[in-house]
């Protein structure tokens, strides 16, 4: 049960990084704080429309499974006791 944790846990931090780089990769929909950091100066340079769409599932699938190994580890702490 220990190896399982310790691998959601290294799981965790991976999917977590993953996230917060996918997600800043996005474009900027207004004046928020993508704009600030340089995010509304790129709308010539953004990416296309098929680009953009994988780009949506593949943040939504990873935001997912981010989710389930979260799930995942709060199971094995309530049951471990740990």
């Amino acid at each position: 049960m220990e190896v399982l944790q310790i691998t959601l846990q290294i799981l965790l931090g991976i999917t977590s990084l993953l996230l917060t780089l996918l997600i800043l990769l996005h474009k900027g929909r207004g004046g928020g704080l993508s704009d600030m950091f340089g995010g509304g100066m790129s709308s010539s340079l953004g990416s296309s429309g098929v680009a953009e769409r994988n780009l949506n599932r593949f943040t939504v699938v990873l935001g997912l499974t981010w989710g389930a190994v979260i799930v995942g580890l709060g199971l094995i702490m309530s049951l471990t006791g740990k």
